[in-house]
């Protein structure tokens, strides 16, 4: 059994031999460190609401292979998952879901729970979008293509008939093969996406520029606006680097219009560049391995993939370091955020949808119960508050946002008391997530790790699934079972 990607420019690597013909890239992930309370006491992160790393893993898990480890966002395996999180109250966008329990992998330390839920909007928008197909020669395979074609005649027929669709295509040119058309002219539509063909090059970029040029023309006010650019991610003509591509994307964020980058296929497949695309176009990004995926981001999440709740949303815990030694945020590496970008509104960070989720899971170590309240260093002296000392608050979690119309954010909190839960007593979404984020952790070989195995994930998983009325959770024990087997398969080739 191997893991691919290891020489990322070159393909897989089989007993130790390089397999050519596989360029597909992932960025390299530096795993969050265990940080000092008293040092620093607050944590600052961008909300994430991409899911597109489960449905790689389920990819190469499903082809027999170990995921690329910069495939394993432990926070995008997390959040693919929905949780039972109570709606916002009234007027309110989010609402925060905290709880405070042992960590199953590792005795010593704690598990954070924040969940947040966004408010679903009710409604129905009109909307103007553009599809930005790939039709490049790279694009001729049945699981790239094909699946986009069927993807977007599955996304038709759950549109009304008064939005509107636009197509345009790149390879050695790009063009636009369908000029913004009403749904009401669905044949015309239908026509347009079965004469999708691959063959040529990629010009990514010049698709781009047209795909905003035409989705500006029909900008619909109060309406939902946004290009959904379905690709490989396989860009080698026209604007070819990612900072070319970044900089014009982010010249359009003040238009109004989102870019949602959907990614297919296997070989070549460019996850750094697409997951880069849709962070700085203020949208999203998918990756759809089959056509469950398809329906289930672009049919049943359709208004959480399409409608923005609240955008540059960001996420500070600060922690109180008379309760907490230190703590350490699992996964969120490439949404970090410096303690003073929460409050720059000029700061870009993350768009929520409607009805999405938002989990983030914090190890922590607990203060000593007889810690003082100072810290002698050679040059200086950590002294804590008096309100630190006497509260019986463990942490507080700041959220804030902007409105998809202003310009100015606004922000929220919520308070988590010093009391344990027992995980054995916690609402199943907690079991749940934490069981996917142990599995994060063993394929990612982390050094965190501790006692974490699959066995464990998969007994806690089970006993967490509840009603799973699409089966997401099933298939997840599924593939952890199957992982399982291969990592005990190649540990067992190097004993042997």
């Amino acid at each position: 059994m191997f893991r691919a990607g290891k020489a990322r420019e070159i393909g897989y690597v089989v007993e130790g031999v390089p397999v050519p013909g596989n360029t597909e890239k992932y960025a390299p992930i530096h795993e969050n460190r265990m940080l000092s309370a008293r040092d620093n006491n607050f944590s600052t992160f961008s909300a994430d609401v991409d899911r597109a790393a489960w449905a790689t893993i389920r990819r190469f898990l499903n082809d027999n292979m170990l995921p690329d480890p910069g495939a394993l966002r432990i926070e995008e395996m997390v959040n693919y998952f929905p949780y039972d999180y109570p709606a916002p109250v009234e007027d309110e966008p989010f609402s925060v879901t905290q709880t405070y329990t042992d960590c199953p992998w590792n005795p010593q330390i704690r598990l954070v729970s924040i969940g947040i839920q966004s408010r679903k909007i009710e409604k129905v928008r009109p909307n103007n979008l553009v599809f930005l197909i790939d039709v490049s020669g790279s694009m001729d395979s049945p699981d790239k293509l094909p699946l986009v074609r069927q993807s977007l005649a599955m996304l038709l027929d759950h549109l009304a008939p008064q939005d509107r669709i636009a197509i345009v295509v790149y390879a050695g040119a790009a063009g636009m093969v369908l000029p913004s058309t009403p749904v009401s002219e669905k044949e015309v539509i239908e026509k347009a996406i079965a004469g999708l063909k691959a063959g040529g090059s990629t010009a990514g970029g010049e698709g781009i520029r047209l795909a905003y040029s035409i989705a500006g023309e029909n900008f619909i006010r109060e309406g939902n606006n946004r290009i959904i650019l379905a690709t490989d991610g396989d860009f080698n003509v026209g604007i070819s680097s990612t900072s070319e591509l970044t900089r014009f994307i982010e010249s359009q964020r003040k238009t109004g219009i989102y870019l949602t980058a959907l990614g297919f296929g296997s070989g070549n497949y460019r996850d750094e560049l697409l997951q880069e695309l849709a962070d700085r176009g203020n949208g999203n990004h998918g990756y759809i391995d089959g056509l469950t995926e398809a329906k289930k981001i672009l049919v049943d999440e359709l208004q959480g993939t399409l409608v923005t709740v609240a955008k540059d949303v960001k996420i500070q815990v600060e922690f109180n370091p008379a309760k907490v030694d230190s703590f350490r945020l699992i996964g969120y590496e490439n949404r970090m955020l410096n303690k003073e970008d929460f409050k720059d509104d000029k700061r870009d960070a993350g768009e929520v949808g409607s009805g999405h989720q938002v989990t983030a899971l914090y190890e922590i170590f607990p203060a000593a119960r007889n810690s003082q309240g100072s810290q002698e260093g050679s040059y200086t002296r950590m002294e804590l508050t008096e309100k630190a000392l006497k509260s019986d608050n463990l942490l507080t979690v700041r959220i804030r946002y902007k409105n998809p119309e202003d310009t100015v954010s606004r922000e929220l909190s919520s308070v988590l008391k010093d009391k344990i839960t027992p995980l054995a007593e916690t609402e199943a979404s907690i079991r749940f997530a934490t069981a996917v984020a142990e599995f994060g952790l063993v394929l990612r070989e982390s050094p965190y790790r501790a006692n974490a195995t699959c066995s464990s994930a998969i007994q806690r998983a089970e006993a967490a699934r509840g009603k799973d009325q699409e089966g997401y959770r099933s298939e997840f024990i599924s593939l952890v079972k199957k992982a399982d087997l291969m990592l005990r398969s190649r540990i067992q080739g190097r004993n042997d």
